[in-house]
């Protein structure tokens, strides 16, 4: 027979599960900061937002989603849920970033309120997709 033994099951388990935990905290704690700071930021972020194409509706409860994410991803209650939440709110900035970057624009990121003033660019987007990858090892 080949299987392994319990604890080694068990130890590649609990490595996995710590993995989860790790990615879920660092995304909650990006996505609390990310909406803390927006609304920190007070008139400048909507505008900022608006800059850079997003949708009026979403632009007054965006910072609060953020923070339930955060929160939910950092607590892990409804974790996986959350992290669904997380991945689908990542893919969209990603594309509003990546269809204005084709576009030759380079509005404020408006990602981090007044901490991103800077222009969006190609790390905009890398920052995003490794948000992405630790999405989806919180699912894995």
């Amino acid at each position: 027979m080949c299987s392994r033994p319990a604890n080694a099951r068990r130890s590649s388990s609990d490595f996995v599960n710590w993995v989860a935990t790790v990615a879920s905290v660092t995304i909650g704690v990006a996505f609390l900061v990310a909406g803390a700071s927006k609304i920190a930021a007070g008139p400048n972020w909507p505008e900022q937002a608006r800059g850079l194409g997003a949708p009026n509706f979403a632009i007054p409860i965006l910072p609060w989603v953020e923070i339930v994410l955060g929160a939910l991803l950092v607590s892990q209650v409804g974790r996986d849920i959350a992290a669904v939440g997380a991945l689908v709110l990542l893919a969209a900035f990603t594309a509003l970033v990546g269809y204005r970057l084709s576009q030759g624009r380079h509005p404020p990121c408006a990602c981090f309120g007044a901490w991103s003033a800077k222009p969006i660019g190609p790390g905009t987007v890398v920052r995003n997709i490794v948000l992405m990858v630790l999405a989806l090892l919180v699912l894995v």
